[in-house]
């Protein structure tokens, strides 16, 4: 599943001018909806037709996301909310069709763990990692496959950033599709609602307002409005429970945003093993923790995320290569980058689990039950005659 720095990258992709290219989404009018396939919309109230109709005419404002989930507001103060699920992509399709785009610092260090992957640093190779160049999907003549639901967006109106190439993509015709192979992403209009602290709703947005159905995650760590300390921080909240610190990281009402990939890789970061319990560990171990976890995460970010084949995708179509950095997660039976030990793998709570034996020390099992029972021996008779028995 796409977790936090991908899902990032989707929305950067979606609110920003992306390799030198006009403005995406933020600021186009939805002209037309395509439904295809209306499984997508399966929570929205009064299904596909529902949908077209309110998001036909409206102008989308900005690309918010919290943890995985990612919204675009809309100009009547609702919101178009999007669920990527295991395998949903959101494309944006059109404008420029030919020539090379200039590419931005993030794909240049894409480009470089290509060339020369074993000269980067902890960059040395892995099998999980994608292989390809960004590719670019611009062409509206060729449907991708999958292909869901389909936003057609006026030209943006307004073409900033100069250039006659900038200006006349601006102009074309650019579409939103939504691709999902295995059917468990979503889009949703629904309402905004108030956020609970007053703060940003999200990355992407100065408004205090997030999709009612996102008003049970919570903030994630490169939230600068996550209460990370005090009574009520997530610190606090970890070590007052006795789950797994592994199975914590991944409860989305606790700290949005990780998934099974980046719990392994910043708990591998910090040293501590998934199993250990959180209320077993101390304040500045689970302050280390989270700052490791953020880490790793913003390091994802620099070149795209993390791409393991091409369902994770940035909105034009190019893959992330942070999968030739990972130090933890899918690397059972290869050598622990910090010390050479094997690593291993196990299943916790239903997810796998991957850990350096020596560097993330594995708890002990807690005893069952009282001490061990003493045996009772026959010392002799009572008065009334029955055997009497004494412990030893």
């Amino acid at each position: 599943m796409p977790e936090l720095p991908e899902v990032e990258v989707v929305r950067a992709g979606l609110a920003r001018h992306v390799a030198g290219l006009a403005r995406h989404v933020a600021g186009r009018t939805v002209t037309r909806v395509e439904v295809l396939d209306s499984r997508p919309l399966r929570r929205q109230d009064g299904g596909a037709q529902a949908f077209a109709d309110q998001l036909t005419g409206r102008t989308m404002t900005a690309a918010v996301r919290r943890g995985k989930f990612l919204w675009l507001p809309l100009d009547d103060g609702r919101a178009l909310s999007a669920h990527l699920g295991m395998s949903g992509q959101l494309l944006v399709r059109g404008g420029a069709s030919g020539g090379a785009s200039p590419v931005s610092g993030s794909e240049s260090r894409a480009a470089a763990f290509l060339a020369a992957p074993d000269a980067q640093t902890g960059g040395r190779p892995v099998d999980l990692s994608a292989t390809e160049q960004p590719r670019y999907v611009r062409d509206l003549s060729a449907s991708p496959r999958h292909l869901r639901v389909r936003l057609h967006l006026s030209a943006c109106p307004s073409a900033d950033v100069g250039g006659a190439d900038t200006e006349r993509s601006s102009h074309e015709e650019t579409v939103l599709d939504l691709v999902d192979q295995r059917m468990l992403g979503g889009l949703r209009v629904v309402d905004l609602v108030p956020t609970v602290d007053g703060a940003p709703g999200g990355m992407g947005s100065s408004e205090p307002l997030l999709p009612a159905d996102a008003a049970h995650i919570a903030r994630d760590l490169l939230d600068p409005a996550l209460e990370r300390t005090g009574p009520t921080g997530v610190v606090n909240r970890i070590r007052a429970s006795k789950r797994a610190i592994k199975t914590l990281l991944l409860d989305q009402g606790l700290v949005s945003g990780i998934g099974n990939i980046y719990a392994d890789e910043g708990l591998w970061e910090a040293g501590v093993h998934g199993l250990r319990s959180g209320a077993a560990l101390g304040p500045r171990v689970v302050a280390r923790i989270l700052q490791s976890t953020a880490e790793v995460m913003t390091r994802a970010l620099d070149v795209g995320g993390t791409s393991f084949d091409a369902l994770y995708v940035d909105v034009e179509g190019a893959s992330g290569f942070f999968a030739r950095e990972l130090r933890a997660y899918g690397r059972q039976g290869r050598d622990c980058r910090r010390c050479g030990t094997t690593m291993l793998r196990e299943t916790l709570g239903g997810r796998s689990h991957t850990y350096c034996p020596r560097c993330q020390i594995r708890p002990r099992p807690p005893r069952r039950g009282n001490a061990r029972r003493t045996p009772a021996v026959c010392c002799g008779p009572h008065e009334n005659g029955a055997m009497r028995r004494q412990s030893v």
